[in-house]
């Protein structure tokens, strides 16, 4: 399996955490594993490897040796995906995939802020194998890894001005992925270098009470109150097979890569939940929970 901020950030939401997510619970949304028992229509197999992420957080997930999966977010491994990759594909590689694929077409120049992370790695290469042109920030350490990627321009949050140096571009990105959540300003500046139609998509951010007002009233504060020009959309990722065999094609093609940050085995799983709040994993962290 592999981790997600979604399986601690959602329990850690007040009030709405605890009734979204009962307790004691395990945690984890995204597998690869073995077919043990199937429904009466399903398609799939006993004993056929499958991968893909359940819905969203519960009871039972996917740091455990048995769950119970949607049939429509479990696709097929594709012979010869490393299992831990394909563990890697799940909330990350869709969240990608349905943020990119409907928005953009070939030749449009898309905003990627936050471009090592789980999400950001995926992004930067299906932006690129749509036929996109790519700029992406990420810290210092990292810029070497999104330009492998793909990535036409990486801008360094650590020496760089984010906003300063994007609005000195124009209105010239089809699309802005903010992975990231900060700086607030984010927003409101990408009227100056989105294009006419373009689109701001939230992806990550805190899940603080204020955080998620300041989310809310960017989708609804009209412009003329001072609201954004431009459409402001929180992506509600859903499960869906054909997403996840476009995915796993393009893994087993070598047109994307699954971007491994660690793998931890099962006793070391408190470890690797600490490691991503740190923010600081490039690529994905997977936990081996049996061999």
């Amino acid at each position: 399996m592999s981790l997600n901020p979604v399986d601690y950030k959602l329990p850690e939401v007040p009030f709405i955490g605890r009734i979204s997510v009962y307790r004691p619970s395990s945690p984890g949304i995204d597998y690869c594993g073995r077919v043990a028992i199937v429904g009466p229509s399903s398609s799939l197999k006993p004993g056929q490897l499958v991968f893909g992420r359940l819905e969203m957080p519960t009871k039972f997930g996917t740091l455990g040796q048995y769950i119970f999966a949607p049939e429509e977010g479990a696709a097929p491994l594709p012979p010869g995906v490393d299992h831990n990759h394909a563990a890697g594909i799940g909330t990350a590689g869709l969240t990608a995939y349905q943020t990119l694929v409907p928005f953009v077409r070939a030749g449009d120049h898309v905003f990627i802020h936050g471009g090592s992370g789980g999400t950001g790695t995926f992004e930067i290469q299906i932006a690129k194998a749509l036929g996109c042109t790519v700029t992406t920030t990420c810290s210092t350490t990292n810029v070497q890894l999104c330009k492998d990627l793909g990535a036409d321009e990486v801008l360094d949050y650590k020496t760089t001005d984010i906003i300063k140096a994007l609005r000195s571009k124009g209105p010239v990105f089809a699309l802005v992925v903010d992975n990231v959540g900060s700086p607030s300003t984010l927003y409101n500046a990408a009227d100056h270098f989105l294009k006419e139609g373009g689109r701001f998509i939230q992806i990550g951010g805190s899940v603080a009470m204020g955080t998620l007002w300041m989310f809310l009233s960017r989708m609804f504060w009209p412009t003329q109150l001072g609201g954004g020009k431009h459409k402001y959309v929180i992506l509600g990722v859903q499960n869906k097979r054909a997403d996840f065999e476009a995915l796993g094609a393009w893994v087993q093609q070598g047109r994307v890569k699954v971007v491994i940050d660690s793998v931890f085995d099962l006793q070391g799983a408190r470890e690797a939940y600490a490691k991503l709040k740190t923010g600081r994993a490039r690529g994905k962290i997977c936990v081996r929970v049996e061999e």
